[in-house]
């Protein structure tokens, strides 16, 4: 296929080319002109449920749902039942994502046996079956010393320890951001303290180790400036930020439907749409821009999705007792060109975190034959029916978006076209 009039942009570079590009095989020609071609993107942090939780997502259908949104490479968290702790298990799930020829699926193993907290895995023997990182995610390593002990044993393998930074303590039973919102909404809430002083001793045992460590998700203003401080000392630490931290705030829990950086004000709906329950919660608008300005100055490393689909059973109930999660994969990019469009970030930069940024952190190259073509000016309205992914569950239902990827390929094989899907240019 060949694109005439194409942008294309190198995100190692932040240079952008107009010309024509052949992309994969075959001589139809498409006019390129408005569309952006660049590498495919990596998302170091999707839950992809299987095996055990296969009502609200099975590796063949994230693998196709993340390739909607532009992800030719997935990173798939182990918290499944049982946790990713064997090799065995390691080498099934990398077998079903072979099968499913979707999006390229790498494996996290967990850090502890069965995520219990209570003793470590095999690292090495999960790193020697394929693991490109280890993380017990949603089920933080609590004990400091255990945690140190996983930092050094991360260290022979070479492969970094990806934390979810949270003092379950502190945090408590709360669900969602603790301040004004929940205060209002009588809601019991989780403390930014609660990020902060977590990723403070992650530092602190990284600093003492030497390990790679990489901390998830971060949504707070303190979290982004300890990070700055620990890369301005040299620390080996890296960090990711979600696309609902970017765009999102505490307020949607209340009925906001305004991304943080619109003036106007959006319709309101209904407060207590569990679809806005997520952990870390959505924060202020403060925490926000602080998310922001640590990716525009390279405190933030990597975008990543934190897709985690539901069934309806585990969030059609009330707030309290729904699941947290955001089935993020379909809807991340025209959020992220949001931010780009109100000058928070250069569309570079937010490319780059999408692609080499998060490639760096796995120390992998990018794969040449993966790429992306994107219509940054594409409207769309947000059809959960229409997800390839099971999960339903976006405070994004029914919001007219901006930018889509309309072609997807993997080893230089479209396996994704928007026209199939009715959303051709």
């Amino acid at each position: 296929m060949i694109y005439t009039g194409i942008t294309r942009l190198d995100p190692a570079t932040g240079t952008s080319t107009v010309a024509d590009a052949r992309v994969g095989a075959g001589e139809e020609r498409r006019d390129g002109r408005g569309l952006l071609l660049v590498p495919g993107f990596v998302d170091l942090h999707a839950h992809l449920r299987e095996p055990g939780f296969e009502e609200s997502e099975t590796v063949a259908t994230g693998a196709r749902a993340a390739l909607a949104g532009g992800f030719t490479t997935i990173c798939a968290m182990p918290n499944t039942e049982p946790a990713l702790d064997a090799p065995g298990l390691v080498a099934e799930l990398l077998a079903r994502a072979e099968a499913a020829r979707g999006a390229r699926v790498l494996v996290i193993g967990a850090i502890t046996r069965g995520r219990q907290g209570k003793e470590l895995a095999d690292l090495v023997e999960l790193a020697a079956a394929g693991c490109v990182a280890f993380s017990d995610d949603g089920a933080p390593v609590a004990d400091a010393r255990l945690f140190r002990h996983a930092l050094e044993y991360a260290t022979v393998t070479g492969l970094p320890l990806i934390e979810h930074p949270q003092d379950l303590a502190l945090s408590g039973r709360g669900v969602m951001h603790e301040g004004v919102t929940s205060a209002a909404l009588g809601l019991a809430g989780m403390p930014a303290a609660a990020e902060d002083g977590a990723v403070g001793r992650d530092l602190a045992l990284a600093r003492e180790t030497g390990a790679r460590l990489h901390l998830a998700h971060l949504s707070t203003a303190g979290s982004v400036e300890l990070v700055r401080r620990a890369k301005a000392e040299g620390l080996a630490v890296t960090a990711e930020v979600a696309p609902h931290h970017l765009a999102l705030t505490d307020e949607w829990v209340a009925g906001s439907r305004t991304c943080a950086w619109e003036t106007a004000p959006a319709p309101r709906v209904m407060a207590y749409d569990s679809a806005t329950k997520v952990n870390p919660p959505l924060r202020t608008a403060a925490d926000v821009r602080a998310c922001w300005a640590g990716l525009a100055d390279g405190t933030i490393d990597a975008i990543a999705t934190d897709h985690a689909p539901h069934a309806s059973i585990r969030k059609d109930v009330e707030y309290q007792e729904a699941a947290f999660g955001i089935s993020g994969f379909e809807t991340a990019l025209p959020l992220l060109l949001g931010g780009v469009r109100a000058g928070w970030a250069s569309l570079a930069t937010v490319v780059a975190a999408l692609t080499v940024g998060p490639s760096r952190v796995l120390s992998r190259p990018l794969t040449p034959g993966d790429w992306v073509v994107v219509d940054p000016e594409l409207e769309w309205t947000v059809d959960v029916t229409a997800f390839a992914s099971k999960g339903r569950n976006t405070p994004l239902a029914g919001r007219r978006l901006r930018g889509k990827v309309v072609l997807a390929a993997v080893g230089d094989e479209i396996r994704y076209d928007a026209r199939d899907a009715g959303m051709g240019r």
